[in-house]
């Protein structure tokens, strides 16, 4: 049986894949915001370009052209989110995959947020396009989150199979 001790703080071993991304997304827009001018384009591939541009908003520019109160909004709403985020990976103890979202998510949120503190504004750089639309352009800080996201949802959405699955073996054990 695993000592309460350790166990209480066993969810901390999750933390090093934040860690990953944000010394990832940190060092990413680091050569980005010291190497390219601002606006600068460059081609990567026919879907790919690699593009310096600061985002003081969310996702795709959201509230971007707010007038500066979004900074502080989203610096706030960042560490109530991150807190909540934090909390539910304290108080996971089956799903892996929960652990694995909820990680990803804290990494991007915390690259993102030291943007915001130390620039203003997110350092945004992948830039992918077809058939001459451009998808708004994002960090790898984004990419985690989405990843999060989407993996948070697929968690969600397994979960009642794997409660029904454990339920009815439950129940066919007792009617035996």
């Amino acid at each position: 049986m695993p000592d309460k001790a350790t166990s209480r703080w066993s969810w901390l071993h999750w933390l090093w894949i934040s860690a990953v991304v944000i010394v990832i997304d940190l060092s990413t827009k680091y050569y980005f915001d010291s190497t390219f001018a601002y606006g600068e384009t460059r081609y990567v591939a026919p879907f790919l370009n690699w593009v310096l541009v600061y985002n003081p908003g969310a996702a795709f520019s959201f509230l971007a052209d707010a007038g500066g109160w979004q900074r502080e909004f989203f610096i706030v709403l960042t560490l109530v989110i991150t807190s909540v985020l934090l909390w539910m990976l304290k108080t996971n103890q089956q799903s892996r995959l929960l652990s694995v979202a909820l990680v990803l998510t804290i990494g991007g949120a915390l690259g993102n947020l030291f943007d915001r503190v130390v620039h203003g504004h997110v350092i945004d750089f992948i830039q992918l396009h077809a058939g001459g639309h451009h998808w708004p352009a994002f960090n790898v800080a984004d990419s985690a989150i989405c990843i999060g996201a989407v993996l948070l949802v697929w968690d969600a959405i397994r979960q009642p199979k794997v409660n029904a699955a454990t339920a009815t073996s439950t129940e066919s054990k007792a009617e035996n």
